[in-house]
């Protein structure tokens, strides 16, 4: 599956608790908007929250009709969701763009 840049946005270099509610805004405009991808590769910084806010992020596209492909998940997210038991459900669309 290729995605055009029209419909992939970026999560930013850092994803805390502290951003996480920022983030979230931001990706449901764009989901609402129409995209259908997610590129994590500008994502340096993270915790847990970043996991919370993909799903949610995949549970709005879902609701539009479209699941939202993850691309270039950081190894250390994958961990992370490995670990909290969630990384099928993250790490399934992740292609590469």
């Amino acid at each position: 599956m290729t995605t055009s840049s029209a419909d992939t946005f970026e999560t930013g270099d850092t994803l805390t608790h502290a951003s996480a509610k920022a983030a979230l805004a931001a990706g449901l405009a764009r989901i609402g908007g129409g995209a259908t991808a997610v590129d994590c590769a500008p994502l340096t910084q993270f915790d847990s929250s970043a996991l919370a806010v993909l799903l949610a992020w995949q549970r709005a596209a879902t609701a539009r009709g479209t699941p939202l492909s993850i691309v270039n998940l950081p190894a250390g997210l994958s961990s992370l969701a490995q670990a909290y038991g969630v990384d099928t459900l993250v790490c399934r669309r992740e292609l590469a763009l």
